[in-house]
């Protein structure tokens, strides 16, 4: 069942990224944020887990790091290739990566682990691969936010083909603990905040796309939750 449904999902991923492409995925300086919670530095050694068609791995050159990234999509890892060859990108499956133990200094899965059929196993293989002292920089969708609750639920629009979930900030809190992992901090998504500025500024105001930008809102009420994990040891 659980193979047949990871089949069901890889199809999903792999069809969206044929029709949708780039249309699907935010634009590669909204991603620098990841990079700068995490302390990016030259050299390091990062994977980007779930890496779609390789916005992260994109920002990250700008970095100097030293990049990884693995999807299951194969439609995914081949457009990357087709734009950047010489990316190190392969098709992969979270649940079972495809690297040595304490690989990494930094690790992301941005908007991808709720879509995973074994949470658990995924944060457990993130473990084995990232370094004693990896800085881990996840992003989570919030089952709190009115856009969850309220406008999927009502015109029917959550994704089951793609496994598309979502928790609130207790679950996901207690998720990361039981895995074994250190919270070092929470964020609200700064995409949906920046959206949001631009919108009520006719597209006129300034972003500076690798600061922290300030929202009014409660945190529990945020679209999706950018967690800061090290390992709890």
């Amino acid at each position: 069942m659980t193979a047949n449904r990871q089949q069901e999902v890889t199809k999903w991923f792999n069809g969206t990224y044929s029709k949708r492409g780039n249309w699907y995925l935010r634009p590669t300086k909204a991603y620098y944020i990841f990079l700068e919670l995490l302390g990016a530095k030259e050299g390091q050694k990062y994977l980007d887990i779930a890496c779609g068609l390789g916005r992260l791995l994109e920002a990250s050159t700008e970095y100097g790091l030293d990049s990884y990234g693995i999807d299951i999509s194969s439609v995914a890892i081949e457009k990357i290739k087709e734009k950047f060859p010489d990316f190190n990108a392969r098709v992969a499956n979270a649940e079972e990566l495809p690297f040595n133990d304490k690989t990494f200094d930094l690790v992301t899965c941005i908007g991808s682990l709720e879509r995973m059929l074994n949470i658990p196993l995924a944060l457990q293989e993130m473990q084995r691969v990232g370094k004693q002292d990896c800085n881990y920089c996840i992003l989570v969708r919030n089952s709190e936010a009115n856009s969850w609750k309220y406008i999927k639920a009502l015109l029917n629009l959550k994704n089951k083909k793609g496994h598309q979930d979502a928790k609130n900030l207790e679950e996901w809190t207690t998720i990361f603990k039981t895995a074994g992992y250190k919270i070092d901090g929470v964020y609200p998504d700064q995409y949906s905040i920046i959206k949001k500025l631009k919108l009520r500024s006719f597209g006129l105001k300034k972003i500076n796309y690798k600061q922290l930008v300030n929202d009014n809102n409660p945190i529990t009420k945020t679209e999706k939750f950018i967690f800061l994990l090290k390992k709890d040891v």
